[in-house]
Order: structure tokens, then C-alpha cells, then sequence
């Protein structure tokens, strides 16, 4: 449960906010993810006369505004942010995805008039409910998921929703003392988090690396939003860090620390070494072995198992709990297996918009029945790559593909980039990938599927950011399915 200091930090972000009834909102950014959505009609149960703007039009958003229509709010502006929307308002709550420095957020903020979902939802919980926050550059849907997934194990009530897809607004009347919820946060929602006061009872970070600069500006501001979760937290609350990410080591812990990792640094946490699950807290240590399911293949997946036992067992959960790790299902469009088809997997990973996670994707695969282990045989690989760019580099993406791929199609404003840094690998004996563009994911597949041979594999992991051509990640990947199922009809 939370301590009394942590009750009391809870308390700030509901004092930093008004009473909502007659209170004049306007809600910048509905979106399409249901955050918006559910602010809105939160806003209005409560008494708010709430307005809506957004830059996108009414057939953009017609499923959000569909959802809303038995809802009364004041105005919906679309396809601008107009001066009338702001005048006279008494809070601006804003979508993760309006990027600092928008000049009438910025007016607000400087006011402390700005808010957001998530700080709705944390201001609503009683002050007995267990709060997880779980963020991270990779791995934090699966952790997330891990988390309250263990947690139901060992019997708690466990509500899982934020960046993972899901605002728990609509759940606020039914999440209970003694609760958990669990929240995966982005860097974004983080941001927007900065002067909430917020400080989670567990604070899980599952690894650090470049992501998102485009929105940020430089690496030094997106470190600096991922602090956001660890930075108001008490001695009594707990941190989780990996023990092996040494970007890390510098940044400043008030909770108390369990690391976690693949292998046992000694520390107190959970650590995966060989098949043993190593959970160490104090002066208590227990050691079990551990059946490793073949869904979960990776040291990524490893990693975030570790990391979700560590959140679980702090936040009271027993270490039996990851007897119950064959149960867990992986989450859509996270190394998903869409088919086989004529003795070819389709390997869906949408939700790889970094270098790091396609390169893990790599990795796991290549210790799937069926592929060898040795890089020499790692040419079953076929694949598809490229998106929007997030203004990263993908120097060591570009080695990866050229050491573990036979082919490869890249899509997408990034395919130009990579293609070059590609052959550059290739040209300096790295290994032997072929590389070509692709004006669309269709026309991508056509090609995967022209290229791979039987036993193959291919893969759907873009390493970038799904904007321009795709509504995001999740289309991208039902796309992908669809051309799949389509193919396979055709070779029937």
C-alpha cells in the first residue's frame, strides 16, 4: 500500500487542479487512441463545459467524434487551433502528441493551466490504490503487460492502460482501494507529467536509448522527460533499473532501487541468469528454476520479464508468480506470428519503430526452431523496413540487417538513409543483405515474398515511426496481416 509520504504526494496532483463543474476546458488534441475521448466525456460527467480542438478533420476523426455524440460539450473546432478556443478558458488539457513550445500551450503553462489525460486519471485514484508507472525506449507495452499479468497471478485487481491503448478515465468510479493500476507512460505523456507532482509507487524503466528527437529537439530533453517518473519519488517507493544500462548509472534516485537484468549483478532485485529466477530484497534471497516458454524467445523478452517480476514482487507479489510466465501471451503487432504458409513464417512486428527493438526482433529470430543460431545461416531472413523518421541513427541497425539478413525491402522516408548506411556495411564485409525500395507495404511484400525461400521468414519490423503512410503502428501491422492472409489464399 502507499505509505503516508506517498499518499501526500499523490494529494499534489489533485490540488494542482480546479473543481470541474461550470469550469470552462477545452480539450486541444482528441485524437484518435481514446485519451481525448475519454477526457472529454470524464470532463462533462464531472460539470465541465468542455471544447474540443484539433487540427485533424471530421473524417479523421469520425470514430472519436462517433463516440461522443451523446455527449454536450460547448464547441469542436477542426482543422485549426483558432484564438477563440483559448479565450476564456480555465485549463487547456492537452494531447501527448502537441510538442513543447506550441505557443497557446505554452501561454497556459507559464499560467500552470495545463493539464492532461493522465493527470486527470492520477488525480481521480484513491490514495490507497498501488500506482506502476513503466516507461522505457523499448520494451514497455510487454513489460506493462507482464506486470499486471503477474499481479493477477498472485490475486491482486489490476487495471492496465495509458500509452499501452487504453485511458482507465472511464474505470476511475471502479478502481478501488487496495487496486493496482498499471501505467505504461511515453516520453510524451511524461512530459506533459513534469509539474503534476506525480511520484509512482513502482517506477519501472526498462532501457535508454535515442528515440523520439524529432518531438523532443536533442537526446538531453528526452532524458530529461523520462526522469519525470523517477523524480518525485519518496525513499519508501521503489525504482526498477536494469542493472547492465550504464546510461543510467548517473541518474538521480530518490526510491529505492531493484535492478534487474539477464544476468545477477549481486544487487537487489530480480535477475535471470541461465534458468534460474533470482529475486533478491534485503537480506532475503530465493532462487528457482524456470521453465522459459518458446513465445517469449530473446534476451530482450528475458529482460522484460525480469523487469516486470521486479515491479511485481515490490509491489508484494510471491516469485511463484513466474510459474505462470506460459500463460502470457505476447501483445499484437510485438514479433506476433501472423502464418505460415508453403513453409514461410510472417512475422509481424509493427510496434518495432526503433533500431533497437527490429535488431532484437533480429536476434530473437534467429533462435526460432528452424533458424540456426550461427550468423552464416541467418539468411533466412526477409525484411521489411523503413517508415517515417524519428531522427535517429541507424548506424547499427544498418550493420544488423547486413549481418543477419538476406534481403531486405525498405518503405518509407527513411528508405533512402538506411539503404545507404546498408550497403556501406555490406561494402565493408559485414555480410552479403540485398537491399531494395518499395513505393508501398504492398508492393513491399510482393517483393518479401518473391525473395524468401522455403523455411524463410519474413519479417515486418520498420524500425521507424508509422506517421504519413499508415494511421499508426496498429494499421500498419493489420495491413500487413491482411497481405498475408491474401497471399496465402493466392498460393492455396
Amino acid at each position: 500500500m502507499a505509505s503516508d509520504g506517498e499518499k501526500e504526494q499523490r494529494r499534489l496532483v489533485s490540488d494542482r487542479l480546479p473543481k470541474w463543474a461550470g469550469c470552462r476546458v477545452t480539450v486541444m488534441g482528441l485524437g484518435r487512441f481514446g485519451g481525448g475521448v475519454a477526457a472529454v466525456r470524464y470532463l462533462s460527467s464531472c460539470g465541465a463545459r468542455v471544447t474540443i480542438t484539433d487540427l485533424r478533420s471530421a473524417e479523421e476523426l469520425s470514430d472519436s467524434l462517433e463516440q461522443l455524440a451523446d455527449v454536450e460539450v460547448e464547441g469542436v473546432v477542426l482543422g485549426e487551433h483558432p484564438d477563440s478556443v483559448f479565450a476564456g478558458r480555465d485549463v487547456l488539457v492537452v494531447n501527448p502528441a502537441v510538442r513543447p513550445g506550441q505557443p497557446d500551450m505554452e501561454r497556459f503553462r507559464q499560467l500552470g493551466l495545463v493539464t492532461s489525460e493522465v493527470e486527470l486519471l492520477l488525480s481521480a485514484l484513491p490514495a490507497e490504490v498501488q500506482v506502476v508507472g513503466v516507461t522505457g525506449s523499448n520494451g514497455k507495452s510487454t513489460t506493462a503487460s507482464l506486470i499486471a499479468h503477474f499481479l493477477e497471478a498472485a490475486g491482486r485487481t489490476v487495471w492496465l492502460g495509458g500509452n499501452i491503448g487504453r485511458s482507465l478515465l472511464p474505470d476511475v468510479g471502479q478502481i478501488a482501494a487496495g487496486d493496482v493500476v498499471v501505467l505504461e507512460l511515453s516520453s510524451f505523456q511524461l512530459w506533459h507529467l513534469q509539474e503534476a507532482g506525480f511520484a509512482a509507487d513502482v517506477a519501472v524503466v526498462t532501457n535508454l536509448t535515442a528515440n523520439h528527437l524529432n518531438w523532443h529537439g536533442d537526446m538531453a530533453a528526452y532524458v530529461a522527460a523520462k526522469q519525470v517518473l523517477l523524480a518525485r519519488q519518496s525513499l519508501r517507493q521503489v525504482a526498477v533499473l536494469p542493472a547492465d544500462d550504464e546510461k543510467l548509472n548517473g541518474w538521480r534516485v530518490r526510491g529505492r532501487r531493484m535492478m534487474f537484468g539477464d544476468f545477477d549483478s549481486g544487487e537487489e532485485g530480480v535477475f535471470l541468469e541461465d534458468e534460474m529466477l533470482i529475486t533478491r530484497q534485503g537480506a532475503m534471497e530465493d532462487a528457482q528454476r524456470t521453465r522459459w516458454p518458446p513465445h517469449l524467445a530473446g534476451t530482450h523478452q528475458r529482460k522484460n520479464v525480469a523487469a516486470a517480476m521486479a515491479a511485481a514482487v515490490a509491489c508484494g507479489a510471491p516469485a511463484e508468480v513466474i510459474d505462470t510466465l506460459s500463460e502470457f501471451r505476447p501483445l499484437e503487432h510485438r514479433q506476433q506470428h501472423v502464418a505460415t504458409v508453403n513453409g514461410v513464417r510472417f512475422i509481424n512486428d509493427s510496434n518495432a519503430t526503433t533500431p533497437e527493438s527490429t535488431m532484437a526482433a533480429l536476434l530473437a529470430l534467429s533462435a526460432l526452431p528452424g533458424s540456426a543460431a550461427q550468423p552464416a545461416l541467418r539468411a533466412d531472413i526477409t525484411l521489411i523496413a523503413g517508415g517515417a523518421s524519428k531522427g535517429v541513427d541507424f548506424d547499427d541497425l544498418a550493420e544488423a540487417i547486413a549481418a543477419c539478413v538476406s534481403h531486405v525491402v525498405l518503405i518509407g522516408e527513411t528508405a533512402h538513409a538506411l539503404q545507404q548506411q546498408i550497403e556501406r556495411a555490406v561494402a565493408a564485409g559485414v555480410g552479403a543483405c540485398q537491399v531494395q525500395q518499395a513505393e508501398s507495404l504492398e508492393a513491399a511484400f510482393r517483393a518479401a515474398v518473391a525473395l524468401v525461400s522455403r523455411g524463410g521468414i519474413v519479417l515486418l519490423s520498420p524500425a521507424s515511426a508509422s506517421f504519413g503512410m499508415f494511421r499508426d503502428y496498429r494499421d500498419r501491422g493489420e495491413q500487413f496481416a491482411k497481405l498475408v492472409r491474401g497471399w496465402a489464399g493466392d498460393s492455396c
